[in-house]
């Protein structure tokens, strides 16, 4: 039996992924090194590299590095702010779950950035806590933020359950003791995901749980 779902943010929850690329792909492309939607799949949804080293790898000092770094959130956080991004079916599922699971959503996010993405979404009531990048150490692919999220809703791992959209949330939730249903978004739909539960929309999560 279920009682606790863990929900990843971008990617499932809202339509935000595309613009965290874009917003880095900008950036970089200001210093000539272009990063194309696979290299994005690979280094952010797979690896939780990040694309940083690449800049690095230029011969960038660190200081130009960390400003290339704070442009790219700011852009971010421009895109994020013009309209609330919740994906199709979402409010409907979440309002049909909530009152019968402990939810948590559990992002590698930036507390600021998810703050301003869910400004006008109308989901965070349905949620009874949030971890977020600035609340771990260490991010997914590492089970720190699961494992705080665990923490936080006093369910035993065995009882709980990640929805995610990426390799790195899989493995995270994995390494964390959690069975993980994956909702591939347009930037992961060919990762393998071997080991999850696979669903082609959200509005079969509410009847796939009824089975765990």
């Amino acid at each position: 039996m279920i009682d606790a779902i863990f929900w990843d943010n971008d990617g499932v929850l809202v339509d935000t992924e595309h613009l965290y690329f874009e917003a880095t792909r900008d950036v970089l492309g200001t210093i000539e090194i272009p990063l194309t939607e696979d290299d994005y799949r690979e280094l952010f949804l797979l690896q939780g590299r990040g694309a940083w080293h690449l800049a690095e790898a230029r011969g960038i000092p660190p200081p130009e590095v960390e400003a290339l770094r704070q442009r790219r959130n700011a852009r971010y956080a421009e895109l994020i702010a013009r309209e609330p991004r919740v994906l199709p079916h979402v409010l409907d599922v979440v309002s049909s779950l909530h009152g019968h699971y402990r939810m948590g959503i559990v992002t590698s996010s930036r507390r600021d950035h998810f703050e301003i993405i869910h400004r006008g979404t109308g989901l965070l009531p349905y949620f009874d806590f949030v971890v977020t990048a600035d609340d771990c150490p260490r991010t997914k692919p590492c089970p720190d933020p699961y494992l705080r999220a665990i923490e936080a809703s006093g369910v035993d791992p065995a009882a709980g359950v990640a929805v995610e959209d990426s390799e790195r949330g899989l493995e995270a939730a994995t390494a964390a003791g959690l069975r993980c249903v994956i909702v591939p978004s347009r930037l992961t739909r060919t990762q393998t995901f071997d080991g999850a539960l696979r669903l082609e929309s959200i509005r079969d999560l509410p009847a796939l749980l009824q089975t765990l």
